[in-house]
């Protein structure tokens, strides 16, 4: 959510900011800015809409000259979408420029004091608010860094800021609480940003930044410090990532991309972790015993990542017998959860930056749980300050909607059901091997399904003009069916909803009249018979059904109008087959209605706000 790059080096800072931004896109924003000193002034230029109005205002950077310089692409909290409200901020003078990611929670006290002080705002946003205070600090101080630290204990909320002094020239100030922050080191000059893309082409290595610490960043050096102003000492990460893996790489979209690259991920997190036909997590940082007595957990989520909890719930009480509870982790700070005595509390996120996941896992610690996090990006907020983390191998996801890291935290929930299953003795020495077998063969399998997309890319072309979809099925199937829902209305704008089958004659079948589309999944054996007659159900009122089925439920064709078939595997591994026709239905509808299928409208990839 919003994208921060900063650069202070021996280049024009502006085409170094704006490709920085481009590779932040995938965050969500509705406006973007940039700001350069340019040897005597700070200049400015920002717009409401794409980051090409952007480039084109500015001649890709050219017009703005400067080897220094901060820019932000926004998504709107406080106020509208406009060239006002876009960053950067600034004081009256146009000596102090911010740019923020996000919320001030206090602002509006904030702004009456300053207004009382003789301040005047032009415009809607919260961060205007700290471009002001950062003046009446600094005016009294003289001083940057003791500026800074005074605004860091007086604001509440979220922040990664980038400040540029016009006093000071030859230094870009960040600082960051909750919102997440990088810097960047190269013999070229140094870097801001609020993700490693931005910044990926330029260096590999990157530092990591605290809550309430800040940087100041020099042409040909960084320091950083903490909130009362002492020297913080820390040591750069060596990013691994191959640069193409934020790249399409041929592909039209990333979102295809990453369907295709779903097989490479679920090799990279599984493999690693089977070691002479024994599963291996090391990271889990858990003996045997402890394991043992683990008598629940708790998995905490949002969006797709509370997706594969659900689906593991399915798995772990299946083959673990352990009980499972899933949370939104937006609900789970608030509902006060109860804790078991030995309670494993395991958060999931993609980016390891989601605020409410973290909010959840300091909650979970604060009454002295231990939490693993399940995250893709190294370094990352969850990843840092989780008692263990199971990295999923994913590479970078780019596109907003999520399919690689989906996958790549099925493949690791996998895992660890089995390793509790083998240690707590409730999975059979047969058993275990034949899972193991089969999770390894799952990246070939899905490489079967995505030979031949054709089928799907025709089905779904008969409904772009689609108002309403429902997705049905049973136990995993209806796990499946979330994120298979999900998938469509992120990017095709259709409203889509998944109900467990069973639920139908409990109200949801009201809405079934003739031609509506229902997507049925039956890939749990023991389910067919009570999922066929669902649709049978929602047949006679008229529905038109796909079916989404193993290839050796050949009765399925007589009560469904279009059948898709996945190879048979394990049932409870039948959801990493069964996800990648629906991801590849919701591409082609959102394809077909012409729409930015990368960056859906109103979404980011990071929300690191509630």
């Amino acid at each position: 959510m919003c994208g921060i790059v900063g650069y202070i080096g021996d280049e024009q800072a502006a085409p170094i900011l704006l490709n920085g931004l481009t590779k932040l896109e995938y965050r969500g924003y509705d406006s973007a800015g940039i700001a350069v000193f340019d040897g005597s002034e700070i200049r400015m230029e920002k717009v409401s809409g794409r980051l090409q109005r952007l480039k084109e205002a500015t001649d890709n950077g050219k017009a703005l000259p400067g080897m220094v310089g901060i820019g932000h692409t926004r998504w709107a909290t406080h106020g509208c979408p406009s060239d006002t409200n876009a960053h950067p901020h600034f004081n009256k003078e146009h000596s102090i420029i911010v740019v923020h990611n996000g919320i001030i929670e206090n602002f509006t006290k904030l702004k009456l004091h300053l207004e009382n002080r003789g301040y005047q705002f032009v415009s809607e946003t919260d961060t205007e608010v700290l471009a002001h205070l950062l003046d009446y600090y600094y005016k009294r101080t003289r001083n940057p860094l003791a500026a800074l630290t005074k605004v860091m204990q007086k604001v509440e909320g979220s922040y990664a800021l980038g400040i540029l002094f016009r006093d000071h020239p030859d230094s870009i100030y960040s600082a960051r609480k909750d919102s997440p922050l990088i810097v960047g080191q190269s013999e070229r000059g140094n870097f801001i940003a609020s993700d490693v893309p931005a910044i990926l082409q330029y260096t590999r290595e990157v530092f990591y930044m605290e809550n309430e610490e800040i940087a100041v960043l020099t042409r040909d050096d960084i320091k950083f410090y903490n909130v009362d102003e002492e020297p913080v000492e820390k040591t750069a990460t060596h990013i691994e990532w191959d640069v193409n893996a934020a790249e399409k790489g041929g592909y039209e979209h990333f979102l295809l991309k990453e369907i295709y690259e779903q097989p490479r991920a679920i090799r990279d997190t599984v493999n690693p972790r089977i070691k002479d036909g024994q599963i291996e997590i090391e990271e889990l940082q858990m003996t045997d015993e402890e394991i043992k007595g683990i008598d629940k957990i708790m998995i905490v989520a949002c969006g797709s990542a509370y997706h594969t909890g659900v689906m593991a719930k399915y798995v772990f009480e299946g083959m673990a017998r352990v009980p499972v509870e899933v949370d939104l982790a937006s609900e789970y700070r608030y509902r006060d959860p109860i804790f078991g005595r030995n309670t494993l509390v395991i958060v999931v996120s993609q980016s390891g930056e989601t605020a409410d996941s973290l909010a959840a896992l300091r909650e979970s610690q604060a009454h002295g749980q231990k939490v693993l996090g399940i995250v893709n990006v190294v370094g990352s907020s969850i990843a840092r300050e989780a008692d263990s983390v199971m990295y999923t191998w994913a590479g970078p996801e780019i596109s907003v909607a999520t399919t690689k890291a989906y996958s790549a935290q099925l493949a690791a929930f996998y895992l660890l059901a089995l390793k509790f299953g083998r240690v707590r003795k409730t999975i059979s020495d047969s058993d275990y091997e034949a899972y193991i077998s089969d999770l390894q063969k799952l990246p070939e399998q899905m490489e079967e399904i995505l030979k031949d997309r054709q089928p799907i890319q025709r089905f779904a072309n008969r409904y772009l003009a689609a108002e309403h979809i429902f997705f049905i099925g049973r136990g995993i199937d209806y796990a499946i069916s979330l994120e298979g829902s999900l998938k469509l209305k992120e990017i095709s704008y259709i409203h889509s909803e998944a109900y467990a089958a069973g639920e139908l004659k409990h109200g949801t079948i009201s809405l079934i009249e003739d031609g509506t589309l229902v997507v049925a999944v039956a890939t749990q054996e023991k389910l067919y018979p009570k999922t066929v007659s669902n649709i049978v159900e929602v047949k006679t009122r008229g529905a038109f059904v796909m079916a989404l089925t193993n290839e050796d439920n050949k009765d399925i064709e007589k009560v469904s109008d279009f059948t898709f078939y996945i190879p048979k595997t394990n049932r409870y591994f039948a959801g990493s087959l069964a996800v990648l026709p629906l991801q590849l239905f919701a591409y082609y509808v959102s394809l077909g209605r012409g729409l930015d299928v990368d960056k859906p409208r109103n979404l980011a990839k990071s929300v690191t706000v509630e």
